[in-house]
């Protein structure tokens, strides 16, 4: 933990915004080198302007392999481009819409310039492709979420309105990079003034046509006539503007603490490794917030780009992530008559047990799949789905009558989501917490990080559960040894290990060497204690690694 963590920055880590726009400008990345090549990870291409990994050449090359993707899967309708606040957003935003007016592609931008949360764009898909077959509708939002003010990212979102599968990515990243290596040849492109004048470049109110349906998905007539206190910290972030015009619209009492846009973000406090993150489910980034606890019956805040939330409540402060999705997902199954009864419970693998429980209480399928929103796309539209909740806290869920409200992750809903349930239940959800709790057990979770060489994290993605031969963990039988998420039979790129009071999974990191357990415990911290050290060792012996060695604490799961 850095000693900079929950305090306000420093100007010595404030971004030099200058200097990086104009790297952004003049400098270009060499595709020989990997990483600076395009890369799509679970949320687009994201990378830095000051490391060659965020360059205009990348979003360039990107954004013509968008326009060929299109072009041969036969999407003719428009694409509504987004944008967050971080100050390579601008940049790319304008990067972006020369190469795709030069191709001919009907781009809606936002009216008066605003800021554009990720859900917005994924409202604005689902709504115009509601009822069509052809000509459908897509979109791109330019933002690397909570990461710091240095980075930049760039993300496709296909006619399904959630983000892009493997599939869809890598044939836009290798075309892309493709298009570095020739130098840029074939990349069409016209100035910006011309494309912002090009008759395929349309106005599009992201904000009105969003705030105006929130009624459909929560009921915020209820939070209305309870006239209890809310907050919000838009973090500086896409939804910046979007808080007062929801309070406008609904009658609400909400006050916006801060409605600061600052690329450097220096008005964050800092997060718990002496960076600049806006991650609202970090207690050190919130810590503005949390200190505001008392003022309002409840209060939440987003990401920059608005795809997660952050919950805080006068009986418990900030709560983690895992806590605030088991308490949506007991309400939200008890109060939406209008979903279906086969509805079911989503989840990723590293997402707390607790959900588990309380999915099996309500009589409800657990839909259990990897790490990526992408795997709660198709359910969120066919209503087989009710929700999808990620640990990073990251959900959506549907409209009120069943309906499909955002395939992409959305922290305006579950922040909102937080208002309705204080004012029905009478008690807020920290409170509803303990109750859960009591009623099924409390875990304890836990990440650790320990080291691994190339070939090691390689194997570990490859591990059979017949590798490993271990019956017990912690002093309870296995099981179930997982390879594959049992949701959707999809690879996991590690193992999951589970026991009746307790699971670990091991999964190696995609950027450092290392690799990572998640584990969780419903029988305190001791048993947790001892189940991340036999984890840690069944892992080992699998890959063939001396023991012992240390373990770092990781960030929370």
């Amino acid at each position: 933990m850095s000693p900079l963590a929950g305090k306000s920055a420093p100007p010595s880590l404030l971004v030099d915004v200058p200097r990086l726009v104009t790297a952004y400008y003049a400098d270009v990345p060499d595709p020989s080198v990997p990483s600076e090549r395009v890369a799509f990870g679970t949320s687009g291409h994201r990378g830095s302007a000051l490391t060659r990994t965020f360059n205009e050449w990348h979003v360039l090359a990107i954004s013509q392999a968008i326009c060929q993707y299109r072009a041969g899967q036969g999407i003719t309708g428009p694409l509504f481009l987004g944008i967050d606040t971080h100050a390579l957003s601008a940049a790319a935003f304008a990067s972006a819409l020369e190469v795709l007016a030069a191709n001919g592609v009907e781009v809606m931008i936002s009216a008066g310039d605003e800021y554009t949360p990720t859900p917005a764009v994924s409202h604005a898909i689902l709504v115009y492709n509601r009822g069509r077959t052809s000509g459908l509708a897509d979109g791109i939002v330019v933002t690397p979420s909570h990461n710091p003010p240095e980075d930049g990212g760039f993300k496709y979102n296909p006619p399904n309105g959630g983000p892009a599968d493997e599939t869809v990515t890598g044939w836009i990243g290798a075309t892309a990079n493709a298009l570095l290596e020739a130098g840029l040849a074939g990349v069409h492109r016209v100035s910006l003034a011309k494309a912002l004048r090009a008759p395929t470049t349309h106005r599009h109110d992201f904000l009105r046509s969003y705030v105006d349906d929130l009624g459909s998905v929560i009921d915020l007539d209820l939070v209305r006539g309870a006239g209890i206190r809310l907050g919000v910290d838009p973090l500086g972030g896409a939804g910046v503007h979007y808080w007062a015009a929801i309070a406008e619209r609904y009658g609400l009492d909400l006050t916006v603490v801060r409605d600061e846009v600052d690329p450097t973000f220096r008005f964050m406090t800092v997060d718990w490794d002496g960076r600049i993150r806006m991650d609202p489910s970090s207690p050190s980034a919130m810590q503005s917030l949390i200190g505001l606890k008392d003022r309002f019956d409840v209060a939440f805040g987003c990401d920059t780009d608005h795809d997660r939330h952050g919950i805080v409540t006068p009986s418990t402060g900030l709560l983690p992530p895992n806590q605030y999705l088991a308490v949506c997902v007991d309400y939200l199954f008890r109060q939406r008559p209008g979903w279906s009864a086969g509805a079911a419970v989503g989840k990723t693998l590293v997402s707390t047990g607790l959900i588990d429980r309380v999915a099996a209480r309500l009589g409800r399928r657990l839909y259990e799949v990897p790490v990526g929103f992408k795997w709660f796309v198709d359910g969120l539209i066919d209503g087989s789905l009710g929700f999808g909740g990620e640990e990073s806290a990251g959900a959506s869920f549907l409209r009120r009558d069943g309906g499909a409200w955002t395939t992409d992750k959305d922290g305006i809903v579950p922040a909102l989501l937080a208002a309705e349930i204080t004012v029905r239940t009478g008690r807020d959800p920290g409170e509803l917490y303990r109750t859960l709790t009591a009623d099924l057990g409390e875990p304890v979770s836990r990440r650790v990080d320990a080291p691994a060489t190339p070939e090691q994290k390689r194997r570990l993605s490859r591990l059979t559960p017949a590798q490993v031969r271990q019956a017990s963990l912690a002093g309870e039988p296995v099981e179930s040894v997982l390879d594959r998420a049992p949701g959707n039979g999809a690879p996991i790129g590690g193992l999951k290990v589970t026991t009746k009071n307790g699971w670990f999974a091991a999964r190696p990191s995609g950027t450092e060497s290392i690799y990572k357990i998640y584990a969780e415990s419903f029988l305190g911290e001791a048993h947790l204690d001892r189940l991340i050290a036999e984890a840690q060792a069944m892992v080992d012996e699998a890959l063939g690694v001396d023991q012992p060695h240390g373990a770092a604490p990781g960030t929370a799961a």
